[in-house]
């Protein structure tokens, strides 16, 4: 989001703050100021109205090209290019860094490489005039590429012409690439907000998805394969698959499914696959799940959807907190389709993780109006002590680690799904659900000391949440 940041530190005459090397090409108004030279020990008091200071630097590219020549700032962007980002290989370049005379005699190094570089493009008036004296140096045959691959690099540091002070102070986001797409309003507006995922839009418009790679089973197949019924859906409703009916014989539906291909791992390498989107079932909702309309669609319709995809009973989830309901109806399905078999220490592992992390919500919790009763404070101690012994040990089971990975694929999707039929289910908070290295370690101590599972029975609100937890899951 470099350009856009920069474009909009122009609109509102702000320097930036980062720590992104990037922002010392970039032409700022404001300036940019490097995170690594704030002084915040340092507090100085300010005069008059304007307060307490924190001292810090601030980078001015007037100042820069100053000294050297000096240098137009236009050439900037080819200065940062020829010294390697994160677009271009310095090797590519390296006829011309081997030839051209950058400083006095000798092999230079880097800091003499970037200053030598620095007095040599002051001498040229705009960059296409520089290029064209860099290619000189190259191979025939290699110059009209590196040419190209120049050219189109130095394009990321224009400042973006996207209005960011729209979004920002009135929630309107318009670009030209977002009116392109010919999505529905609301879609935009939730992708723009971050309301709605990358992958969600890379399957509406790219039709292809990429699929990351956890520390996982490498001679199994992938996590996400536990997850694909979920995709399909997700598919299905993006991409407004044709309602399958009675009457339509299964080769003429098959044939109109749309096609999403998935970037998926098999085995040690990346493999292309293509995902047909599932077929909509007719019975749950009248108007169907049109994805313009999907916001108007009667949330218990939507929610049923979402149900009927986990392969879960709404009545199921009762004695269940909100904000849990949709991990366990994902823990539900992880159940059901994960292949091999999760084992009952898994399981138990992960709902033990879970009551723990809803104990330190509870503790932690800054809100006044949540009290929380003496026994939590003490099982949360013992709890605790416990963790802090346990995670010593370096175990690992990496058939295990398999497992959890499947859980989180499933989370994922399931939480994507959600989102995109506008949230029938609260959203957990991720941050206080899932930690690997805890749940690991419950397992490991669950298969030699099945008294590990009685970790919260000082307190019996969170005995009561764990019994609700399994027997939920179980049922």
């Amino acid at each position: 989001a470099a350009r856009e940041i920069a474009g909009l530190a122009n609109r509102w005459g702000c320097p930036v703050l980062s720590l992104d090397s990037d922002f010392f090409v970039f032409d700022l108004a404001g300036g940019y100021c490097p995170l690594s030279h704030f002084q915040w020990r340092s507090v100085c008091p300010g005069e008059g109205p304007r307060g307490c200071y924190v001292p810090a630097r601030c980078f001015s590219v007037e100042k820069f090209c100053g000294h050297f020549g000096p240098l137009k700032k236009s050439l900037l962007p080819l200065f940062a290019v020829m010294n390697g980002n994160d677009y271009v290989d310095l090797a590519a370049l390296e006829g011309f860094f081997c030839k051209v005379r950058l400083g006095k005699g000798g092999k230079l190094g880097k800091h003499a490489r970037l200053q030598g570089l620095l007095n040599w493009l002051s001498q040229f008036a705009e960059p296409g005039e520089a290029v064209d004296h860099v290619l000189k140096y190259l191979k025939k045959h290699e110059r009209e590429e590196i040419r190209d691959l120049l050219c189109t690099s130095m394009e990321d540091y224009a400042p973006s012409d996207v209005n960011l002070e729209d979004f920002f102070q009135n929630g309107k986001y318009e670009c030209e690439a977002a009116s392109n797409a010919d999505l529905p309003q609301w879609v935009l507006d939730a992708l723009a907000k971050g309301k709605l995922a990358p992958f969600i839009s890379d399957a509406l418009i790219l039709r292809s998805t990429f699929l990351h790679v956890q520390v996982e089973n490498m001679q199994r197949p992938s996590a996400h394969s536990t997850a694909l019924p979920i995709r399909q859906v997700i598919y299905g409703l993006l991409l407004e698959t044709p309602q399958s009916t009675e009457a339509a014989s299964p080769s003429k539906q098959t044939h109109e499914l749309p096609v999403v291909c998935e970037f998926d791992r098999l085995q040690k390498t990346l493999k292309k696959i293509f995902v047909q989107a599932a077929s909509l079932p007719t019975d749950l909702c009248d108007d169907h799940f049109p994805l313009d309309k999907l916001m108007e669609v009667p949330t218990s319709c939507r929610q049923m959807l979402l149900f009927r995809t986990l392969g879960v009973k709404i009545n199921f989830l009762e004695s269940i907190p909100s904000h849990l309901q949709l991990p366990v109806a994902v823990t539900c399905y992880w159940i059901r389709c994960s292949e091999p078999k999760v084992k009952l220490h898994q399981l138990k592992a992960l709902l033990l993780m879970i009551v723990f992390e809803e104990l330190h919500r509870i503790i932690n919790d800054p809100d006044p109006i949540v009290v929380h009763a003496e026994d939590d404070s003490t099982a949360y101690n013992e709890f605790l002590k416990w963790k802090e012994k346990k995670l010593q040990y370096k175990d690992f089971d990496l058939d295990a680690a398999h497992s959890f990975c499947q859980w989180q694929c499933c989370l994922q999707m399931g939480l994507y799904l959600n989102q995109l039929l506008c949230t029938p289910l609260s959203e957990p908070d991720l941050r206080r659900l899932y930690s690997g290295t805890l749940v690991h370690r419950l397992y490991q101590e669950l298969k030699s000391t099945p008294s590990v599972e009685n970790l919260f029975s000082s307190s019996p609100k969170m005995t009561r949440l764990y019994q609700a937890l399994l027997n939920t899951v179980e049922s």
